[in-house]
C-alpha cells in the first residue's frame, strides 16, 4: 500500500525559502505521477507542481513558476519541492498526492496522499 510522508514544513520569512520532502514508501510501481498540492484556510485544495517518476517530466501552476522547483531522487523514492521567494500567501498546508493511472500531467486523479506539513510565511 502507498504511503506518503511529508516533511520540512516550518515558518519562514517572507522572501525566505523552504525545501519540502515526500517519502513513497509501499508503492510497487515504478512509474507513476506525483506532486505538491497546498491547501490554505478558507481555500480549496490547489496543485503547485508535478513529476512524471519515469521520464522526470514536470509541470507547474502558474503560481510556481519561476519560484518553486520540484525534483526527485528515485532510489530514494523522495520527491522535493524547493521553494524560493516565499510569499505570504504561499502559507497553507502542503501535501505531496501520487496516481498510479489517470490523466498524466494534469493535478486530477490523485488516489494517495500524504497527511501534510505546514508552510507558514510571515510578511
Amino acid at each position: 500500500e502507498v504511503q506518503l510522508a511529508e516533511s520540512g514544513g516550518g515558518s519562514v520569512e517572507a522572501g525566505g525559502s523552504l525545501t519540502l520532502s515526500c517519502v513513497d514508501s509501499g508503492s510497487t510501481d515504478v512509474c507513476y505521477e506525483w506532486g505538491w498540492f497546498r491547501q490554505a484556510p478558507g481555500k480549496e485544495r490547489e496543485g503547485v507542481a508535478g513529476m512524471y517518476r519515469c521520464g522526470g517530466n514536470t509541470f507547474y501552476a502558474s503560481s510556481a513558476k519561476g519560484r518553486f522547483s520540484i525534483s526527485q531522487d528515485k532510489a530514494k523514492f523522495t520527491l522535493y519541492l524547493q521553494m524560493n521567494n516565499l510569499k505570504s500567501e504561499d502559507t497553507a498546508m502542503y501535501y505531496c498526492a501520487l496516481k498510479i493511472r489517470g490523466r498524466w500531467m494534469e493535478f486530477v486523479d490523485y488516489a494517495y496522499w500524504g497527511h501534510g506539513t505546514q508552510v507558514t510565511v510571515s510578511s
